[in-house]
């Protein structure tokens, strides 16, 4: 049985929330731009990806993201579902053919995510939190595993911040997941951001 996050909890959770989406919005602006510009010249066309994700009590909403993938990615994924590293519906590679060479170095330091500080200060995603799942990938969860969504989805979560997580099997990541709605606190939320900065500097959250 897992236990939900209290009220209180919910409120400090969301003023963190859009304090520092709005600084941290403010403060990349520049290297927005400059990423922007990578992007485009790298594949020219849209600099941001959005898809549909699945959010608090399975909302949809849509997700911002820079783009790293070559525009014709969405149509080469069924091509590639063979060689998917890990073994659930979430469909993951680490030397995926469609990223762009921009998109690499985006995706090493994890700062193609940082457009999601917008559905952030939206409110539909928090800093911490399960990482949201596309909508074609909820659908084949089981109803355990929809458990996942009865908290806001995050921008960095266990997941993503233990290291090697392509070696992860997909029952374990929803384990972790289930451990952080069990664990929610602001103490808990303050040890994963810190646990994500020597993730993402190391390489080992990418």
């Amino acid at each position: 049985m897992m236990n939900e996050p209290n009220a209180g909890y919910r409120f400090c959770k969301r003023v963190f929330d859009i304090l520092f989406a709005l600084i941290g919005l403010i403060v990349l602006i520049p290297f927005g731009l400059i990423t922007a510009l990578a992007i485009f010249l790298d594949d020219p066309g849209p600099v941001f990806f959005f898809q549909d994700r699945n959010g608090l009590n399975g909302k949809v909403f849509r997700m911002w993201k820079f783009r790293t993938m070559f525009q014709n990615a969405p149509e080469l994924r069924e091509q590639l579902g063979v060689q998917n590293e890990l073994d659930g519906p979430a469909f993951k590679m680490k030397n995926d053919t469609r990223v762009t060479r921009v998109g690499r170095a985006l995706r090493r330091t994890n700062l193609d995510e940082l457009p999601q500080l917008v559905n952030i200060l939206k409110g539909e995603m928090s800093f911490v939190g399960p990482r949201p799942l596309p909508t074609y990938e909820t659908a084949l969860l089981n109803e355990q595993q929809k458990r996942r969504m009865s908290v806001k989805p995050g921008l960095v979560c266990y997941w993503q911040v233990c290291g090697n997580r392509y070696n992860i099997p997909f029952k374990e990541w929803m384990k972790m997941d289930y451990k952080y709605i069990n664990e929610a606190s602001v103490l808990t939320d303050l040890k994963i951001l810190c646990m994500a900065i020597p993730a993402v500097i190391s390489d080992k959250g990418a």
